[in-house]
Parts: C-alpha cells; sequence; structure tokens
C-alpha cells in the first residue's frame, strides 16, 4: 500500500474492515452503549489522526477508547485519560484549549499530531500481534506522510511496546536490542527520530499518584526543548 496524500490514506483507514474481531467490537459497542452516553450516536468506525500534519512531535496512542475514541470519532477525546492529558498539553502550548470532548469542539494541536498505533477500539484493549502488524500498514503510511517529525511519544507501555515492534518489523532499529519502558525514557531510532515513553493518562495511573500532572508537565517541558 502506498497513499500519496492524506485523503487517499484516510479513506483507506475509514473503509477497512480486515479484522474481523476489531469490526465487530467496535460495531457492537457502538450499538450497545454505555447508559451515559445513551444520547450519542458513536462513531464506531476506525479512528483517524489528526492535528498539525507539518508537526515535529507525534504523540501515539495504542487505539482509540470503547466509549472515548469510538464513540467521539479522534483519539483522546471524551474521556478521563483525555481531560488530563489535553489540560497537559494545553498547559505545555501544544493545544489551543484544554478540553477535548468531541470531533467539532475547535482543538487545535500545535506543531504536534496525534494518533492511535491501532485504529479500532479492541476488547480489553488487548490486540492481537496479527491485528497489530495489519494495521502498521496505516501507521507507517502515516509516518512517511509527517515528514517533519522529530519525536514519538508514546503514551503508555503497550503503546510504547507497539512502536519497537513496528520499528523492529520494519528493520528501522536493531532487532536484538532491548529497548524498555519507563517515564521519560528515550532512545534514538535513527539520526532523526526520537521516541520517548510516558505512562499512560489513564484514572487508574493519575488516582493511584503513579501520574500526576507535575511529572507530565516536565516530561513535556523536555521535549518541548528537544524540538526547539
Amino acid at each position: 500500500m502506498l497513499s500519496k496524500n492524506w485523503n487517499s490514506l484516510n479513506k483507506s483507514i475509514l473503509n477497512c474492515r480486515k479484522c474481523k474481531r476489531l469490526v465487530n467490537f467496535r460495531e457492537k459497542i457502538a450499538r450497545n452503549k454505555t447508559k451515559r452516553y445513551n444520547d450519542w450516536k458513536y462513531w464506531g468506525k476506525p479512528v483517524l489522526g489528526y492535528g498539525d500534519r507539518q508537526g515535529e512531535l507525534i504523540i501515539l496512542g495504542l487505539a482509540p477508547a470503547a466509549h472515548g475514541g469510538n464513540r467521539t470519532g479522534r483519539v483522546f477525546t471524551g474521556d478521563k485519560s483525555a481531560d488530563f492529558l489535553i489540560d497537559c498539553l494545553h498547559k505545555s502550548k501544544i493545544t489551543n484549549k484544554p478540553q477535548s470532548e468531541h470531533k467539532n469542539d475547535g482543538l487545535k494541536m500545535l506543531n504536534s499530531y496525534m494518533t492511535p498505533v491501532l485504529k479500532c477500539v479492541p476488547p480489553e484493549d488487548k490486540p492481537t500481534s496479527k491485528e497489530l502488524t495489519t494495521c502498521f500498514d496505516f501507521f507507517e503510511e502515516e509516518i512517511k506522510l509527517l515528514n517533519k517529525s522529530k519525536i514519538f511519544l508514546a503514551l503508555g507501555k503497550i503503546a510504547f511496546d507497539a512502536c519497537i515492534k513496528f520499528f523492529k518489523k520494519k528493520k528501522i532499529i536493531d532487532n536484538n536490542n532491548k529497548y524498555k519502558f519507563s517515564h521519560g525514557i528515550s532512545y534514538k531510532i535513527n539520526n532523526k527520530l526520537i521516541i520517548i515513553g510516558s505512562y499512560h493518562p489513564s484514572p487508574r495511573n493519575v488516582n493511584t499518584g503513579r501520574l500526576n500532572k507535575r511529572k507530565m508537565l516536565n516530561l513535556l517541558k523536555k521535549i518541548k526543548k528537544k524540538i526547539n
């Protein structure tokens, strides 16, 4: 697959039905809504990335959340993880506003782009290896089009590990090297790209104090220094 532009890539992503388990699950969630969002028309389709396509920072999640991205149609939108993350990004001048509520809320990414490695919500947030590998084709084309990018910020260990798996599969990094995840860990991918790990901004991590706004803001401050 070779997408020469964003329109053709995004059309291919939206039309994808290759992973039957994911298609069935995303559509089931969209039909069987959670009670608090019963008045919503769920997106229930693959979720595209969004932001500044000339941005130097790519923020990566593993996949859309069942009642976040799969409901709203935009990754890290409309859930508790988004509330924490977008507020931190706004304080760091990476977004133009502190909330991410729905696709047409006016949120803009500044010198940054946000996307899920896996475009569909997986059951229990656990994609199979085959599902990840299938979606890597889209991720690869996305990265090619994001040709000004310098830093990948992977939110959560699973997203970080998925990125490392992708770079190894594409022979961008040495398959024998070990890349251990921790908050703030940084690895050079090649002469141009760096991958940085962060704890996921989930309610579990925030409520237990594993991640707080001070830690996230400190990390974002370091990332902006690397870009500048």
